[in-house]
């Protein structure tokens, strides 16, 4: 075996070892998270009618989770350069998976607001320090599909979480507690015992890594320190406050909110906007996964091609396009079916987007505000998408009673995303023509 295939061969079972090793893993933890701040979705079946809780209020509500997780997201990604992965998304995950469960004991909407303010403080961090997790042991020309693959876990949660949830209301009145209380409680606790496991499981950097071979130690530890200085740059370690004012990290933080606007307000509102069409409790569950299953299987395969053809823009693009276009189709048809088409091809949208994005993203930030900056892009973006979209949702079907015209606002935001990408990525192109660049842009 010559040098060059024997390093061939080392590359190729180095990565498999840490994608198998990591990557089903935290995929568990992220369906978790998705779970545990997306079942009020389907908890609002019951729960507003027992709470007196209108859909400006439950918008409200909603929206809470996403504004203290952007007002605590980028401290937390700074933590967790402090503390180390291992101990830091452990406590995320345990306190996050307490606060769920409390959820069981909301009394009215204020102290539903504060559970829901809380909840959103404890999840902070975990995703963007996921994606900066994966900085430090998947090297960037494999991180679109990895991305992908992790990513997965959402549609999932609304998959498995959707007629899971269905089933936990069917429970009503067991030991006198509602089937909403059996909801937060049951899905809850998992969490808090998966964030136990964590501070057994990970390991924080790959030169600490004893279940791969000193072989692969040492070349997973010198690949990714050759990537990490390829991208530092001169000059000072921006600030928060300077990166919440760069043109840059705003502009992805836009591009990037479309997609989480269509996955925040279908993932809280949809069980809702399906219910209408006169379906009952489950099936409005099973009829609500089967957009997730599809978008499973869309984010993945589009991942894949993205690293595949090793280009970026267009496809995150494409899928932003997609999002618009079926936002859009929903004003035209009052049928459950069409209507389940049209909202499959928003969400293929949103998750196809994801993994494209967050690669194109984490190429494009240098190492010196790769952790402020993936946090700043994805706080920026849930803010948007869940603080303002969620409520706006609110907002409309209130005063309208549509669902339909409720949803229209995210193709516009669509629209201006598309336009702030092409003309952040020609900027990057200008300059990748004047400096080496490891992105594809």
């Amino acid at each position: 075996m010559t040098s060059q295939e024997h390093n061939t061969r080392l590359e190729a079972e180095t990565i498999r070892k840490v994608t198998w090793r990591l990557i089903p893993f935290l995929m568990v933890c992220y369906l978790l998270a998705f779970i545990d701040r997306g079942n009020i979705g389907m908890a609002s079946l019951q729960m507003n009618h027992d709470l007196g809780i209108t859909p400006k209020i439950f918008g409200f509500a909603g929206s809470l989770f996403f504004i203290s997780y952007f007002l605590f997201e980028v401290p937390s990604n700074l933590a967790m350069q402090k503390f180390g992965a291992r101990k830091w998304i452990a406590r995320i995950m345990i306190t996050w998976g307490l606060i769920t469960a409390s959820t069981a004991l909301v009394q009215g909407q204020t102290s539903l607001f504060i559970v829901r303010f809380l909840l959103g403080a404890a999840e902070a961090g975990f995703f963007p320090g996921v994606l900066l997790y994966l900085t430090y042991w998947i090297p960037a020309a494999y991180r679109g599909r990895i991305i992908a693959i992790f990513m997965v876990a959402v549609p999932m949660a609304s998959f498995i979480g959707s007629p899971l949830s269905a089933m936990l209301l069917e429970i009503d009145g067991t030991l006198g507690l509602r089937g909403w209380h059996w909801l937060f409680i049951l899905e809850g606790i998992p969490t808090v015992l998966l964030g136990l496991v964590c501070l057994f499981y990970l390991t924080d950097r790959p030169e600490q890594a004893r279940w791969l071979s000193e072989e692969q130690r040492n070349w997973l530890s010198a690949r990714m320190e050759q990537e990490r200085a390829a991208k530092k740059t001169a000059g000072k370690h921006p600030t928060i406050w300077q990166l919440f004012r760069s043109k840059e990290v705003l502009g992805m933080a836009l591009i990037c909110s479309t997609a989480s606007s269509a996955g925040t307000v279908l993932g809280i509102w949809q069980p809702q906007l399906i219910k209408s069409f006169g379906l009952t409790v489950m099936q409005t569950g099973l009829v609500n996964s089967i957009p997730y299953v599809i978008a499973s299987i869309a984010m993945v395969w589009w991942g894949r091609h993205s690293d595949k053809k090793n280009e970026r823009r267009l496809h995150t693009a494409i899928p932003l396009v997609l999002i618009a276009l079926g936002m859009l189709g929903t004003l035209a048809t009052s049928s459950l079916v069409t209507t389940m088409m049209l909202l499959s091809c928003v969400l293929i949208g949103a998750y196809s987007f994801k993994g494209p994005f967050w690669a194109l993203s984490s190429n494009w930030l240098s190492s010196a505000s790769a952790a402020a900056g993936l946090a700043a892009i994805n706080a920026v973006s849930n803010l948007i998408g869940g603080g303002l979209m969620v409520n706006v949702y609110g907002w409309i079907k209130e005063e309208t009673g549509s669902h339909a015209i409720a949803l229209a606002p995210i193709a516009v935001l669509a629209l201006a995303s598309i336009i702030t990408l092409l003309t952040l990525s020609s900027s990057k192109r200008q300059m990748a023509r004047n400096t080496p660049a490891n992105a594809a842009a």
